[in-house]
């Protein structure tokens, strides 16, 4: 899902049985980070705050309340761009992951405390699974009760029917983890075309008496109960599956359901009657209404936050972070900043480079020269806003290792002469790159010292921008024009290995996949199967951290940008807004009306 995926990332060894201590990104205020910064109320740290796996008791509901939480009233939520997918399947982006929280669900999920710490509960599922001894072998179990949003039963057919969708021609965008494990191929989609043939996965076994459903997987996964967590493994409903159709109208067995949509204007959602609480560890689900707005510039939304009148008092962001513009206003008012909070993200925003059309490694590393971190930052905000990026793996990853083979923070703004002459000396001055990013006023602004940038380093830059809700579909085709795109990620779940394997794995290169460079070195591949194969976690990260320094010297697919840390504002009349570990945005189901 690009940029961002679940903000955290392994720490400690995995054991039989799939359990691990893992590192989660800070939520609230701390010291230091990898660059500084210069607010001291910033979330800067990585904490390495535990994410433990829970129980079969901690994945019973209901969810643990929220101090102060009253049930009632309506949130209303603002975004720049509207949901591009609400088919679960379809999801693999960090915006539609914060509303798909709403009405999807899967075998497992993660549980937020207040503070922001995580545990892997069942969700679906009445634990976090049982593995065999080679973790080859994953079985769960359904608890009693669960029900669709017409009050029809949840089944592990259901279960079954989400995973399987994932192989239907028209579901394209969403990961590739479980595919690859149940099949050991790259090429996962040979062989099988889905369930609306009537044919089910032999790798996939359901017992309805039982309430069981085992995955045999052809490769060991010791985390295989995190893959299960992401959205695109989540059920969907057999008997009313409308394929392509049910992009614009899930079915939910979450807390609430879609009432009404008009694309890229509004959308409502309402309670679900059907959905059991005691039966959900993870939602809490405390307003009986949301209404979403699409449209209004992240700066548009800011002042409205600012001005905090009527409705707005009960509104919050769904990702959109405070812009540069304001930031200093709202920072530097103790009341306006009474209504903030902030995290720090653990992946990795860059711009990747399409390999397949710039060729000449001394070319993409030339970009990477004259790339100007310096004047972006200071777009975004400036320190504040994060801090420079080197590496392909952010600080958080166990094992990571701080370089910075292109002399960036010594010369942040770029290095214009220097990367003039390794393009001279490879004979390719003047050529010509063009460059996309979502459109939006603050990357219009980025794209304009992109633009000098390039052409002081001897390019011919070309910048083309699009549409900021069909931007990933369109920079995930193979074809694509484009030579350099804004881009990022951040791992999928608890583990370095969705750090590299999506976005680097040449099985991933194809229309809807992440290896948006298309990176095809075969001793990259290589090294991503050897090292998740590892279990000494930290042998892995430093293995890791030798295949991040040798991609950025010997392929250079990237611009690192920043590890960036992101502030939202809320109305006066919310409670309970606080940061999404995961997907770097609010978290949606813990706001409540104030009453």
């Amino acid at each position: 899902m690009t940029f961002s995926r679940r903000n955290f990332l392994i720490a400690a060894a995995v054991a039989a049985g799939g359990s691990m201590a893992l590192s989660a990104c800070s939520s609230g205020n701390a010291g230091g980070s990898d660059g500084g910064t210069s607010d001291p109320n910033a979330a800067t740290e990585y904490t390495g705050a535990t994410v433990k796996v829970g129980t079969a008791k901690d994945s019973v509901g209901p969810a643990p309340e929220t101090e102060g939480a009253v049930k009632g009233g309506t949130i209303y939520a603002v975004s720049e761009d509207d949901f591009s997918h609400l088919d679960p399947q379809r999801i693999y982006y960090a915006l539609n992951a914060s509303v798909a929280q709403l009405y999807a669900r899967g075998l497992t999920g993660y549980q937020v405390d207040a503070t922001g710490h995580m545990t892997l509960v069942g969700d679906l599922a009445t634990d976090t699974g049982t593995a065999s001894a080679d973790n080859k072998t994953w079985t769960f179990t359904l608890k009693d009760g669960l029900k669709w949003e017409d009050g029809s039963e949840l089944t592990v057919e259901d279960v079954r029917h989400g995973i399987e969708r994932a192989w239907a021609p028209f579901v394209t965008e969403g990961a590739a983890y479980v595919q690859q494990a149940l099949t050991g191929k790259g090429d996962w989609r040979k062989g099988y075309e889905g369930p609306y043939g009537g044919k089910h996965l032999d790798s996939i076994v359901t017992d309805k008496a039982k309430k069981t459903i085992t995955f045999k997987l052809v490769e060991a996964r010791p985390d295989f109960n995190f893959t299960l967590a992401m959205h695109s493994y989540c059920a969907a409903p057999v008997k009313h599956d409308t394929k392509e159709k049910y992009d614009k109208q899930p079915f939910s067995c979450g807390p609430y359901i879609v009432k009404h949509r008009a694309i890229d204007k509004s959308m409502t959602m309402t309670r679900n009657k059907h959905w059991a609480p005691e039966k959900d560890p993870i939602r809490s689900a405390y307003p009986d209404t949301f209404e979403f707005e699409f449209g209004p510039t992240s700066l548009a939304s800011a002042d409205r936050f600012i001005a905090d009148q009527g409705k707005d008092q009960q509104m919050v962001s769904i990702a959109k972070a405070i812009p540069a513009e304001r930031m200093q206003k709202v920072l530097g008012d103790p009341e306006l900043k009474k209504r903030t909070f902030n995290g720090l993200l653990t992946g990795t925003y860059y711009y990747t480079i399409n390999c397949r059309r710039v060729t000449d490694v001394d070319v993409r590393k030339a970009l990477n020269i004259a790339w100007p971190l310096e004047q972006i930052r200071k777009i975004y905000g400036g320190p504040s806003a994060g801090d420079y990026a080197t590496t392909i793996l952010s600080p958080d990853i166990l094992g990571r290792e701080k370089f910075d083979l292109y002399g960036k923070l010594k010369k942040p703004q770029g290095d214009p002469q220097a990367a003039k002459a390794l393009l001279k000396k490879a004979g390719k001055l003047g050529q010509k790159i063009v460059y996309t990013y979502p459109n939006s006023p603050t990357y219009d602004k980025t794209a304009v010292v992109v633009e000098s940038a390039l052409k002081r380093a001897g390019f011919t830059p070309v910048i083309k921008p699009v549409e900021s809700t069909s931007y990933y579909d369109q920079i995930q085709q193979t074809d694509n024009s484009f030579d350099v795109m804004w881009f990022g990620w951040s791992p999928d779940w608890p583990t370095a290995y969705t750090m590299m394997q999506p976005v680097f794995d040449s099985s991933n290169i194809g229309n809807g996949q992440n290896n948006v460079s298309q990176v095809n070195v075969s001793w990259v591949d290589e090294a991503i199967r050897k090292t998740v194969a590892i279990s000494d976690q930290k042998k892995a990260g430093a293995d890791w951290a030798a295949l991040d320094k040798r991609l950025m010297d010997e392929v250079v697919p990237i611009i690192p940008e920043t590890y960036q840390r992101r502030y939202y504002l809320f109305g006066s009349k919310v409670g309970g807004a606080m940061i999404d570990p995961q997907f770097s945005a609010t978290l949606l189901y813990k706001a409540y009306v104030k009453a």
